[in-house]
């Protein structure tokens, strides 16, 4: 037997996933309705693939420099400056957005620190806070999901010593208006709090474009890759982009953790900067139509702006037993508590096929219709 000394306590702030246990459930489920995963429907483009190829074949398959290849790190920097109007040079290629929010939370966070983050939230915020002994600080915005600085200033996130913010977002598909950036920014600037902006679904953009409060705060540590806008979800390729002494702790981090962003992956994305992916990017929207003219006329929620989510009020504001009900029908959707301190709504994923969504809505719509 075990001792029970062995885990280490910092394992109880964490739970198992959510959306495990809602794959759990799923188990068995023949021919399911998967409007659950959070990851395109589309492959790799075949430009990154036959890049990736030649790149084994040549033999670069060994660690690159802990920061990421040069040419790479240029490319981004270059992009970012043009896109999000960033002022920092300093760049570090990561195992994803995770790993760089991973590192950067560890660079950043003492034992007790408040890290604001506006619920609902990206999964791991909340627990990647608490493992580094942070104390995270939630900023409701319900029922629009729009976070703005009143609700910052409401919630006395001005404690905080981090904000992390993510525009588009998951679950909800809310994108933050550039003026309300603009305004967020000065709030936190005011207030001595940095910012850690996750604009992973930038490119999933329905309304028009995604500002970056990067334009706005020289105080922030961008974080973004290549996992939704070119569907390398396994190929584990990110980027942080910030103040030198931050990348800097990023990166001796990185050296004894990560080592490097997987090399094969940073060869390969040399060339996903000429690919036009806007074909890609309008079929979401597409999607984002189809889902709202399936849902609309029995279901409450915000019209996502941008990634591939909806954030849905369930029948009595209970999404964990709507999700169950749900799960039965063979529809799998995952329940709001996992994003959200609330249990009032669930997610649907659109990054499905249309076939999938079509089916998808008409099961969701007849649990309430139907009453089954």
């Amino acid at each position: 037997m075990l001792p029970p000394s062995l885990i280490a306590d910092r394992m109880r702030h964490i739970d198992s996933s959510g959306i495990r246990k809602v794959f759990d459930l799923a188990a068995g489920i023949p021919d399911p309705i998967n409007l659950s995963i959070g990851q395109p429907d589309f492959d790799v483009p075949e430009p990154i693939k036959a890049r990736a190829m030649r790149a084994i074949e040549k033999g670069e398959n060994r660690y690159t420099v802990t920061q990421g290849i040069e040419a790479l790190r240029t490319e981004v920097l270059a992009l970012e400056k043009e896109v999000s109007g960033i002022g920092h040079e300093s760049v570090l290629i990561t195992s994803g957005v995770s790993g760089g929010l991973l590192l950067a939370l560890l660079a950043l966070i003492n034992p007790g620190d408040a890290v604001a983050i506006a619920d609902p939230y990206f999964v791991m915020y909340k627990h990647l806070s608490r493992l580094v002994g942070g104390r995270p600080l939630y900023v409701d915005t319900y029922p629009d999901f729009q976070l703005t600085a009143e609700r910052l200033e409401d919630a006395g996130a001005g404690e905080a010593k981090i904000l992390l913010l993510n525009s588009p977002c998951n679950p909800t598909g809310q994108v933050i208006p550039a003026e309300e950036l603009e305004r967020i920014a000065a709030w936190a600037d005011a207030n001595g709090v940095f910012v850690l902006t996750d604009e992973i679904y930038r490119f999933f953009s329905y309304d028009g474009p995604v500002d970056s409060i990067a334009r706005y705060t020289d105080n922030v540590l961008l974080l973004n890759g290549f996992s939704k806008s070119h569907a390398m979800t396994g190929w584990r390729l990110g980027y942080a982009i910030g103040p030198r002494a931050v990348i800097g702790e990023m990166t001796k981090l990185q050296q004894f953790s990560f080592v490097c962003a997987p090399s094969i992956a940073q060869q390969a994305a040399l060339c996903s900067f000429s690919l036009d992916m806007d074909t890609y990017f309008k079929a979401y929207k597409a999607k984002r139509d189809l889902l709202q003219h399936g849902l609309e006329e029995h279901f409450d929620f915000e019209k996502p702006g941008g990634a591939f989510y909806a954030f849905i009020r369930a029948p009595g504001d209970d999404g964990d037993a709507f999700v169950e009900n749900a799960i039965r029908h063979r529809c799998l959707v995952i329940p709001g508590s996992v994003f959200s301190e609330k249990s009032s709504h669930f997610r649907v994923a659109f990054a499905a096929d249309d076939d999938t969504i079509k089916r998808g809505t008409d099961v969701l719509c007849s649990l309430l219709r139907d009453g089954l």
